[in-house]
């Protein structure tokens, strides 16, 4: 059962303070884990992509990329892909997190204090990683934040090839596994996400679906003992 931290001193924008052309509705706040949860549960996610010493920013796109799992795409080819990989759930977030902050990679925004912040909501139950593994050795994942039947993907990565892929799969396999109104969001769309299955919906659109979602319960999968 995750563990509900203090609730934030923040006042977070309501869908009447976004303008309804930016996806980017505010810049303050903090990273703590109620701040973070009060985000999410309004549809906000912070992002750092001022300089350093910016406090946070963040973001409701008024084209949000979701993905419904009767939408997921899986062919052939990736089935059999899933054969080669073990699947397993929060046995090593750090180093989920690390690898999707590689500096080496291409548009990179996880910085030190995304990672401290999203390690502490993983600690308290809240950030869990789904993670595909071959011989020993993490090969690709995923990671991102689980309330009720929500879970707000954050970012993925690969060392072998259709890895992330793959725990894309068994993402959806694992939600499909609980009863109840269930979604993905991945933020915005991209053509490669397009071609698995994500769509596009509307900024109100989207707070209806996530209203509807947040009162179905967390999967069974993530629900462990946080390490508090």
């Amino acid at each position: 059962m995750a563990t509900e931290p203090p609730r934030t001193p923040w006042l977070l924008p309501g869908p009447r303070d976004m303008d309804p052309d930016d996806d980017l509705v505010a810049v303050g706040a903090d990273l703590e884990p109620g701040t973070l949860l009060d985000a999410y549960r309004q549809g906000l996610f912070p992002m750092p992509v001022g300089r350093p010493s910016d406090p946070p920013y963040w973001f409701c796109p008024v084209r949000r990329g979701v993905l419904e799992l009767a939408d997921l795409r899986v062919p052939r080819s990736l089935r059999k892909a899933c054969r080669d990989f073990e699947i397993r759930v929060d046995t090593a977030c750090a180093e989920v997190i690390d690898a999707c902050a590689d500096p080496r990679r291409p548009d990179g925004w996880i910085d030190a204090d995304v990672r401290t912040a999203y390690l502490r909501l993983h600690e308290l139950g809240w950030v869990h990683s789904v993670e595909a593994w071959r011989d020993g050795r993490l090969a690709g994942g995923l990671y991102g934040v689980a309330i009720g039947g929500l879970f707000a993907g954050e970012s993925m990565f690969h060392r072998e090839r259709d890895a992330s892929k793959v725990a894309l799969v068994a993402l959806v396999d694992l939600l499909r596994e609980s009863p109840g109104d269930r979604l993905v969001d991945v933020q915005w769309r991209t053509d490669h996400l397009a071609s698995l299955g994500v769509t596009e919906t509307s900024r109100a659109d989207y707070a209806a679906r996530l209203h509807a979602v947040l009162q179905t319960d967390l999967p069974a999968r993530f629900e462990r003992t946080p390490n508090v």
